[in-house]
């Protein structure tokens, strides 16, 4: 009897906590009664009349966001090659964060298996109406490489879309249909939200319409997750499923907050733990792919790495924080304004650095020209930096040169943490960070975690070796490039065929 009457005093502050975030008052009659006199009802004629308060706040913005949420299925052009991925902890890819088993995208197969790609494949999603005039945000994945669109609308219209614009780098996709005058849903600040808060999943699991479920804001800034290149993810208990790829998070007020994106997953259902692309990051994407239909970030030209305790000890800090350049590429903003191998990164434009990932994405967002103000530490003292930030083509141009074009990978060179993860002591080269789906290099079976140490049997220390002698081989006009790759503890030769 005890326990029961403790459930029934805790039942009102929980229910007034849940009002609250509803923006519904607790009635001061109930409020002035701890325990209803009803014994033998499930609960108190209150508290019923309370839930159904709660309730009805959830069925104001699924009437609100159902009629501006889309079914999409996009017929797949031609099949989609992925590099084959290692078991994680394998002696062939030191490298585990590339292989983690867990991660799926939402059209129905595990993240680290090839996806349904072959032509006259379907590949099944969501998207939601931002312009009244047939503009939908969906995910790239869900329209990638299609030959075919087709959009269910919510009143069972089904036509075709086109593709207006897309950013791999976010996964994110703008569609466009010609029907006029369709609801619209408006984005919210997600900088905003809590953990904690409300979360409202509407989309289309499994090919279902009109499917809503309901969670919180389990955690924020999720990065380093290896699922796209800017990550600053929302994390939600919401059911999602494949079929939501693409729909929309919502707050409680029906305002999108994220893109439900991705789920880590076993089996390639739920387990409790989705992930959106923030709403702000989306809205930026979103207004640049309807206006040009691509992208333009901003670019420093830095590689980073976090300060963990021992680099702070080591570097005499007064405490764990900033990010530390290992890397200066030449030619590059960071390199105009005078920033060093070695600076640590304490502030940006008076924002405080905690962590890299969140850097690297409010850097992206500025546009060329900008000016970045940096407050750096070098050598103990502190200085400040003012940085004109670039574009985002000079990234391309400048660190990668023919590596992305030609070859269809992207390297970085080692530093100590990458050394010590590759266990390959004191051997120079550049490893292997992404290979582009269907591209020369991923045909001649190159993957991530891989160390190229000679091309064209001329050994390499760094990108910009490594570029010099991509260079050579293209100003010979030859047809083949020859790679000495250190993969593990095996060195083997691979020829890339850049004809």
């Amino acid at each position: 009897m005890k326990r029961y009457t403790q459930r029934k005093l805790l039942f009102p502050l929980i229910l007034s906590s849940c009002l609250a975030l509803l923006g519904i008052g607790l009635p001061l009659s109930y409020a002035d009664k701890a325990v209803d006199p009803c014994e033998n009802c499930p609960f108190p004629k209150a508290d019923e009349m309370l839930l159904k308060q709660i309730s009805r706040g959830f069925s104001q913005v699924a009437k609100k966001a159902v009629p501006a949420v889309v079914y999409i299925e996009s017929d797949t052009e031609t099949k989609q090659q992925l590099p084959k991925r290692t078991k994680k902890g394998s002696s062939e890819n030191p490298f585990d964060y590339f292989n983690d088993d867990f991660f799926n995208r939402f059209f129905g197969f595990p993240y680290d298996q090839e996806p349904k790609g072959k032509s006259g494949e379907t590949v099944r999603g969501s998207g939601f109406f931002v312009k009244s005039d047939g503009y939908i945000l969906t995910n790239y994945h869900v329209v990638e490489n299609a030959a075919k669109i087709q959009v269910t609308l919510q009143n069972g219209v089904k036509t075709t879309a086109t593709v207006v614009g897309t950013d791999p780098k976010t996964d994110l996709a703008v569609i466009r249909v010609e029907q006029k005058n369709q609801p619209i849903l408006s984005f919210a600040n997600s900088d905003q939200i809590e953990v904690g808060d409300w979360a409202i999943a509407v989309g289309n699991p499994f090919g279902l319409d009109a499917s809503v479920t309901v969670g919180v804001i389990s955690a924020k800034g999720r990065n380093q997750l290896h699922i796209t290149d800017f990550e600053d993810f929302i994390q939600t208990d919401a059911a999602i499923n494949p079929g939501n790829s693409g729909g929309p998070l919502l707050n409680i007020e029906g305002e999108v907050i994220g893109i439900n994106t991705a789920i880590v997953s076993g089996s390639g259902g739920y387990m409790g733990i989705g992930f959106a692309i923030p709403s702000n990051m989306a809205k930026m994407v979103t207004e640049q792919l309807i206006k040009t239909g691509s992208v333009s970030r901003g670019f420093l030209g830095v590689t980073l790495q976090p300060i963990d305790p021992d680099l702070a000890s080591f570097y005499k800090l007064d405490k764990v924080e900033g990010a530390l350049v290992t890397e200066v590429i030449k030619g590059s903003p960071a390199d105009a304004a005078g920033l060093k191998q070695e600076d640590i990164i304490l502030k940006y434009n008076n924002v405080p650095v905690d962590n890299i990932s969140s850097f690297r994405n409010n850097v992206s967002m500025m546009p060329a020209g900008n000016l970045l103000i940096l407050q750096i530490n070098r050598d103990g003292k502190l200085k400040e930096l003012r940085v004109t930030i670039g574009s985002a083509n000079d990234d391309e141009n400048v660190a990668n040169g023919l590596t992305i074009k030609k070859l269809g990978l992207e390297v970085q060179n080692l530093n100590d943490e990458i050394s010590k993860k590759l266990n390959v002591g004191d051997e120079k080269g550049v490893v292997i960070t992404k290979v582009q789906p269907g591209s020369p290099s991923q045909v001649a079976g190159l993957q991530p975690g891989g160390l190229i140490v000679a091309v064209n049997r001329k050994k390499i220390n760094n990108i910009d070796e490594f570029n010099a002698a991509l260079q050579e081989s293209a100003s010979n006009k030859e047809k083949r490039i020859l790679l000495m790759i250190k993969q593990g503890q095996t060195v083997r030769f691979v020829t890339v065929n850049i004809e």
